[in-house]
């Protein structure tokens, strides 16, 4: 090995140029510097350090996340891979499915260049799935943006929905949910997280390995351009005034380049031709070529002049670190490329053969007839030599402010509650997210059921099956960073409630984890409690973990000043309907049906949007939340939807219990009469959030036989009163007609963004 290392033939004008401070400039500290060294028993001219730097990053290497997150749930009955095996989970569904779904963060980006960086996040996550051999049929997303009022704001929010509606809409993939929401936090550094969701047929799905020395490696799809260089580090530091300069990491995407690919892939994974398949994400060639061969326990011999690029001249670095959209590695069966040239050749793409598998465990580059980079596969990657962490956490003192300087009886009652109703349900983060998501086109390819119909999760037919998948992002930052531990226990538990709530059974998640700088110890403790909250949660509710993404670095520094976002651990959840017919909607039905409370109320205003948009208290403990109680609601839930028992279905979550009445009865069209409770204040009862309560409706008919079924359950339920006609009533007074209030919820967030 050592005569191999001193016969490598290295470009002249990269072999010199590499010291500590380049390093440092690439993301490496000096621990990782020497480490390189010790692996390489060299020094590493610029092209390999370049290498290490991206695959190193913590984009790339979860160096400083993966020691937690190991302690997450990761088995399942449905699963069909190992968190983390594939590009995206994989479950078993029945009847020879399976469906795979992965969320991922493009939030650096699209803080930059919201367009690109929104459309190549929404491309990103659809490669992941069919790579996989999984077609994709459904789009979620999650978005966090800054203050509304902000000029800025409002150019990145008309941005990131035009870059998710321009992909997604060309691409022919309907977007079937997400979440909106505005707080200050996120001024400088939005968060953009999505997700998709693919089914494959069994014994059809392609690995991401190459095994089998001598079988060839294929580049597919688009040209390798100087877009998005360095991707992976600009996601792996803080964003500062001056990242706009770094535009140049941003990708560039072609949606109908990458619906040719779908289409292609998918064809030429049934000729039978493919042993392994990766798409070209963050790092490009380095990481398909470095991850595939370290799976397999592989090496590859790649010719960079064989590579198809869009710019004379690239150098090895550039073509070896570009990010360039919709294009994929290949391993073929040696012998069989001949059919992956014609089916690439029939949809107008480039199918090139780049190299081949090798025996040796490295990865060795060429260009003009030089070796320009040689390293070992296995010590790139996650799992390797790539280096692992366990920074040091400290528990913010801003926890304990929140927690004793809070009294609830500080809080004064309102005079007017109409008024403070009013003024509460025009809050941005309540109101009907209709500006947005009508720019999605939600019916291509027609499976989607939740489009005249509103369930609390989108649902989404398995076309030839009586089954439907129902799908959902959830994540209330307040909360989480209220109380980590708590708050992400409540985003798992409301994920899989609108799974419930909908008529499916939740079966496994995957999360996008987006928090500040991991050297932060205050932010590292946010960043441990809410693993350990999520795994107790995913661990009472039997969802395992699938996989996902670690997105640190959001924060901003300006002049001087750290701003780190809250901590915001999107949780998308999968949950399947074995019957479609089983789906449950939110919608009030007809007038004179009962409406039931299903849990516990309490006195409870922690973290609600009441306390902030009325009485401008912006941070407040968490809202009451017990695991337990959860579990069971759910399980009651549940049943009580198989038994027919119940007209509709809401829980009860961000606004209260008022803000969550009034979407059932926008929605029906309906009013309703309520009398709240006089155990507790007035406020707290209509607008504060404590966790698991479900709204349910009942016709006449069938309470008596609802009674008897609850009597039976441990889970608290209690009557508020009926739907009726067009007006809303409380406590006998006449809140006004449900259409007014539509009018608030429908175009209030048009109003701000328009204005």
């Amino acid at each position: 090995m050592q005569n191999q290392i001193q016969n490598i033939i290295l470009m002249p004008e990269m072999d010199n140029s590499v010291s500590l401070e380049i390093a440092k400039n690439l993301g490496l500290n000096e621990e990782e510097f020497n480490k390189i060294h010790d692996i390489m028993g060299r020094k590493p001219n610029f092209t390999e350090l370049s290498i290490f730097s991206v695959m190193w990053s913590e984009h790339c290497s979860y160096k400083n996340s993966i020691i937690w997150l190991k302690t997450l749930p990761r088995e399942g009955k449905r699963l069909l891979v190992e968190a983390g095996e594939e590009n995206a989970g994989l479950v078993d569904i029945g009847g020879g499915l399976g469906c795979a779904f992965k969320i991922e963060s493009h939030n650096h980006p699209s803080a930059i260049e919201p367009f690109q960086g929104a459309a190549t996040g929404v491309g990103g996550i659809h490669r992941d799935i069919f790579t996989m051999g999984a077609r994709p049929i459904a789009a979620l997303n999650s978005l966090r943006f800054g203050n509304i009022e902000s000029a800025k704001t409002k150019h990145l929010v008309k941005g990131v929905v035009n870059g998710i509606s321009h992909y997604g809409n060309c691409f022919g993939v309907p977007t079937v949910g997400g979440e909106v929401f505005f707080n200050d936090c996120y001024n400088q550094n939005i968060l953009v997280n999505a997700m998709s969701v693919g089914i494959v047929k069994a014994g059809e799905t392609v690995s991401a390995c190459a095994d089998g020395p001598g079988n060839p490696v294929l580049i597919v799809g688009s040209a390798t351009g100087k877009d998005g260089i360095h991707g992976a580090t600009f996601a792996s530091a803080d964003l500062t005034e001056d990242s706009a300069e770094d535009l140049p990491a941003v990708q560039v995407g072609d949606p109908f380049q990458e619906k040719l690919l779908l289409e292609a892939s998918l064809e030429a994974i049934q000729s039978g031709a493919i042993v392994g398949m990766q798409d070209m994400g963050a790092a490009g060639i380095t990481c398909s070529t470095s991850e595939m061969s370290a799976k397999s326990g592989t090496g590859m011999r790649i010719d960079l002049d064989k590579v198809p690029t869009r710019q004379k001249n690239m150098k090895p670095f550039e073509i070896l670190l570009s990010e360039s959209q919709e294009r994929m590695l290949i391993v073929a069966k040696k012998g069989e490329e001949h059919k992956l040239f014609e089916i690439f050749e029939k949809w107008d793409l480039e199918c090139e053969h780049i190299g081949e598998v090798i025996d040796s465990g490295r990865i060795i580059f060429h260009k003009s007839g030089k070796v320009v980079a040689d390293v070992p596969a296995d010590p790139l990657v996650l799992g390797g030599g790539a280096p692992v962490y366990e920074r040091e956490f400290v528990r913010p003192p801003y926890l304990d402010k929140i927690k004793d300087g809070f009294d609830i009886s500080d809080v004064a009652l309102p005079t007017d509650y109409v008024a403070a109703a009013k003024q509460l349900f025009a809050a941005p983060n309540l109101v009907s997210k209709r500006w947005v998501y009508e720019q999605y086109d939600s019916m291509v390819r027609t499976n989607t059921m939740t489009t005249n119909k509103h369930s609390d999760a989108a649902i989404v037919r398995v076309k030839g099956t009586k089954k439907a998948l129902a799908v959902t992002t959830d994540c209330n930052a307040s909360y989480v960073y209220a109380d980590p531990y708590q708050g992400a226990m409540i985003a798992v538990s409301e994920a899989a409630r609108n799974i419930v709530c909908s008529g499916g059974e939740p079966v496994a998640i995957t999360n996008c984890l987006n928090f500040g700088n991991p050297y932060n110890p205050e932010v590292y403790y946010q960043f441990v409690q809410t693993i350990k909250g999520m795994g107790e949660a995913c661990r009472k509710f039997t969802t395992p973990v699938t996989g996902g993404n670690v997105s640190f670095y959001n924060q901003s520094v300006i002049d001087d000043k750290t701003e780190p976002v809250f901590p915001t651990p999107t949780i998308g959840m999968l949950g399947i309907l074995d019957d479609a017919e089983q789906n449950m909607t939110l919608d009030f039905k007809e007038e004179t049906d009962l409406i039931y409370l299903l849990g516990e109320s309490k006195d409870d205003l922690g973290s609600s949007e009441y306390l902030r948009v009325v009485k401008g208290i912006d941070f407040s403990p968490v809202p009451h939340f017990n695991l337990d109680d959860e579990a069971i609601l759910q399980k009651t839930v549940s049943l009580i939807i198989k038994e027919g028992i119940v007209s509709s279905v809401h829980d009860i979550s961000d606004g209260g219990l008022f803000t969550n009445l009034m979407e059932s009865g926008i929605t029906g069209g309906l009013g309703f009469e309520i009398n709240t409770d006089t155990r507790f204040r007035k406020d707290a009862f209509l607008f504060g959030e404590s966790q698991s309560r479900v709204i349910v409706t009942i016709k006449s008919d069938m309470v008596k036989r609802f009674e008897s079924f609850m009597s039976k359950h441990a889970t608290p339920f209690s009557k508020l009163g009926r739907v009726m006609g067009e007006n809303v009533i409380i406590d006998g007074e006449d809140f006004g007609k449900v259409a007014d209030w539509k009018d608030i919820y429908e175009h209030t967030l048009g109003k701000h963004l328009d204005a």
